[in-house]
C-alpha cells in the first residue's frame, strides 16, 4: 500500500503540487488515517461528534494543500494558521474522548505523538 501511495505521488508533477514533497502534509494525511480508523470502533459515539472529529482533521491537510497552491507567502501563511487552528481543534475533541473514556489511553498516546510531530513542523512553517 505505502508503495502505491509513493508511486502516486511521483507522478503528474508541477509546482502547484509541490505540497505532496512536504513532510508535515504527508504526516497530516497519516494522522487523517490513523484517527479515521479510530472512529470506525467507536460505535457509541454519536455521528455528529465523528463528523466534526474527522471534518477537523481532514481540514489540516487541505489548508497546507490549498495555502501552497495560493502562490502567495501570505495567503500560504494565513492557511497554515488555519491547518495549525484545526490541529488544535482536533487535539481538543480527542483529548476530551480519551477524558470521557471512549478511547483508550494507549492509542491517545500514539496520537499524541503523530499530532507533536505536525504541530511543531506546522509551527515552524509558519
Amino acid at each position: 500500500m505505502k508503495i502505491q501511495l509513493k508511486e502516486l505521488l511521483e507522478q503528474n508533477k508541477n509546482i502547484n503540487r509541490g505540497f505532496r514533497k512536504l513532510e508535515v502534509w504527508k504526516e497530516a494525511i497519516e494522522l487523517f488515517a490513523f484517527v479515521r480508523e479510530k472512529l470506525k470502533t467507536l460505535v457509541n459515539l454519536s455521528f455528529k461528534i465523528k463528523a466534526r472529529i474527522e471534518d477537523s482533521i481532514f481540514s489540516v491537510s487541505s489548508n497546507i494543500s490549498e495555502g501552497y497552491c495560493r502562490r502567495s507567502l501570505k495567503e500560504n501563511i494565513q492557511y497554515l494558521s488555519i491547518a495549525l487552528g484545526s490541529l488544535g481543534e482536533n487535539y481538543s475533541q480527542i483529548f476530551a474522548l480519551n477524558n470521557s473514556g471512549e478511547i483508550d489511553i494507549a492509542w491517545f498516546k500514539e496520537y499524541d505523538k503523530l499530532h507533536y510531530s505536525i504541530d511543531n513542523k506546522l509551527i515552524k512553517l509558519n
